[in-house]
């Protein structure tokens, strides 16, 4: 007995079934052209894609722009001009006002105070050091003592500033605890000229020594604990741990306190300015900056000023990488 059919069929399908595929192929390739037509499909979300990651960007590069560069070059601007601050821009003046920069002792000379600073961030790097070797080890209250380290640093400036100054005023804490041992004519910590500077010096340091241990335990803790074990396998001794293991590990992170170092010293501002304003020798370029353009209304040659002292952090900067280059560290 067999079975015929009227007209052919497409391969291995019978009729009704046949159109019912048909039927169906069809409404999809329609959906899918209205989809690709609409942009609302995956052309459309392919193309949104690539676009998200440039606003994002364009978002921060315009804040950039506005908060940092224009800023910048309106500086520059105002430099080569004679402008009170208020009214109208005055005469072009060109390069006379970094030359009074330059020639004039009265303002180059404040550079000076940034040295106290500029030592005072060795010492701190060095102490930072210290407890952050010191605390990567297994040592009882660790995180106790990272935290108190690290607490300063969270402080405000402007907090810190009324706090030292009442600890450096006349009979104030550092006297109370200074007779205790014996000590019944301390110096006027903060009055004094030749030894303000090391008072305010010392403040600075109890404020940012706890950025760089910060930086440098996160670095010492990246290196692989397989170093350790190796080198006390060997017998290596702390000391021979740091020299050989740890220092060259985070020489990178040296470099850049290094350089925050330099920049920070050169624009100090808010510990002077809060404790003493400036006075008694204690002004640095950037307080010499601020009261120059707005108590001497002298704003075209703070400009100036605040542009050489731009320049010399860039320069500064560029002697250190040229002195020391970033060289990739092999522990191996």
């Amino acid at each position: 007995m067999s079975v015929s059919t009227n007209a052919p069929l497409r391969a291995g399908i019978s009729g009704p079934l046949s159109e019912s595929i048909d039927a169906g192929a069809r409404k999809r390739r329609k959906k899918g052209g209205r989809a690709s037509a609409g942009g609302s499909g995956p052309a459309g979300r392919g193309r949104f894609a690539r676009v998200t990651p440039y606003l994002f960007i364009a978002a921060a590069v315009g804040l950039l722009l506005l908060l940092t560069y224009v800023p910048a070059v309106n500086m520059m601007w105002y430099s080569v001009h004679e402008w009170r601050g208020l009214g109208p821009m005055g005469d072009f003046v060109g390069l006379d006002n970094y030359i009074e920069v330059f020639t004039n002792p009265r303002i180059f000379a404040v550079f000076g105070v940034s040295l106290y600073y500029f030592v005072g961030s060795f010492v701190q790097m060095a102490i930072a050091l210290y407890f952050a070797t010191l605390l990567s080890f297994s040592t009882r209250f660790s995180n106790f003592f990272r935290g108190v380290i690290f607490f300063p640093y969270l402080i405000n400036g402007v907090a810190i500033g009324f706090v030292f100054l009442y600890f450096f005023q006349p009979g104030g804490t550092l006297d109370t605890l200074l007779s205790w041992v014996g000590v019944t004519d301390p110096p006027q910590w903060l009055g004094d000229a030749s030894i303000a500077n090391f008072s305010l010096a010392g403040t600075s340091v109890w404020r940012y020594t706890g950025l760089n241990f910060v930086l440098f335990l996160g670095a010492i803790q990246s290196i692989p604990a397989e170093l350790y074990e190796a080198a006390q396998i060997d017998g290596a001794s702390r000391w021979q741990q740091f020299v050989n293991i740890i220092f060259p590990g985070i020489r990178r992170i040296i470099g850049l306190s290094f350089i925050l170092a330099v920049a920070g010293s050169l624009s100090v501002f808010e510990i002077p300015y809060i404790m003493t304003t400036g006075a008694n020798g204690t002004a640095t370029f950037v307080i010499q900056t601020m009261q120059t353009a707005f108590n001497f209304r002298q704003v075209g040659l703070a400009s100036a000023m605040a542009v050489v002292l731009l320049v010399i952090v860039l320069l500064v900067t560029w002697i250190q990488r040229k002195a020391f280059p970033d060289e990739k560290v092999d522990l191996s």
